[in-house]
């Protein structure tokens, strides 16, 4: 029984880790995917799509900057990690008639670096 709980207790260690992601792999990865359309940092403003500083507890469709989607707007979405990782995983699943052209990222340990690296514009 000693050996099946301490088992447990790594494996939820590990995935803890894994969730925290990896804010370099995610600044690589938002600058080849996400960069063309969205801005961060302290001079970030809507470009193709809005800026992404602060969206952890953000209401989705709720920037002054950027011309939202019919969809996104009446989505009523609180961007938080859950929230975020299901949109970037399949945009038009979790906002349907949003405007974002982008098929997703299946990979949860890219989607955990990206949320990683956005935390750091929170």
């Amino acid at each position: 029984m000693h050996r099946f709980t301490l088992f447990l207790i790594t494996l939820a260690c590990a995935a803890n880790v894994h969730a925290a992601g990896d804010v370099a792999a995610g600044n690589a990865l938002f600058t080849t995917r996400c960069a063309s359309c969205h801005h961060v940092g302290p001079s970030a403003r809507a470009a193709f799509g809005p800026q992404l500083n602060g969206i952890f507890g953000r209401t989705a469709g709720n920037t002054k900057d950027f011309q939202y989607s019919d969809g996104m707007k009446a989505s009523g979405v609180v961007w938080s990690d859950d929230t975020l990782r299901a949109f970037i995983k399949a945009p038009g699943k979790v906002v349907p008639g949003t405007k974002m052209r982008f098929w997703g990222i299946g990979n949860d340990g890219q989607i955990s670096d990206l949320l990683a690296y956005l935390r750091t514009f929170q």
